[in-house]
């Protein structure tokens, strides 16, 4: 069964803060089993080896491009074709954080249980954030 995956890695992090891209840069993808999904974030993306996983979920039936095209009605997807730094990565995106702590808020309101607060967003957030608006 295929899995979606996000990555992220600190230092092409630093690297997309310094050009303008901001400090949320994350990886979508899909590889076809768990075993598929360790080498690509082994491997890594844009010259960086320190790729970490944040977060994997299987889908039934979802194409990698089909999920890249959903996230990005959402959010800003980094073309690897103006930064040579990304040549063949895609799937990285740029991810504002309001559109997140939106989200989480939205997900707040609609249990009665907790009252409406400020939302501290984690790396997990995001990734959930990402899968949910990849496979919608």
């Amino acid at each position: 069964m295929p899995l979606v995956y996000v990555a992220r890695s600190a230092a092409l992090t630093k690297w997309a803060s310094d050009v303008g891209q901001g400090k949320h840069i994350y990886k979508l993808g899909i590889a076809e089993d768990e075993a598929a999904v360790k080498a690509a974030v082994a491997a890594g993306w844009g010259g960086e080896s320190d790729w970490k996983l944040i977060q994997t979920k299987p889908v039934e039936e979802l194409d990698e491009d089909a999920a890249l095209a959903r996230l990005g009605r959402r959010e800003k997807a980094i073309d690897p074709t103006y930064y040579p730094r990304l040549k063949g990565a895609a799937g990285v995106y740029r991810i504002t954080l309001t559109n997140v702590q939106n989200s989480l808020l939205v997900a707040k309101a609609m249990t009665a249980d907790e009252p409406l607060t400020d939302v501290k967003v984690k790396p997990k957030d995001i990734a959930d954030y990402m899968i949910r608006n990849a496979i919608a």
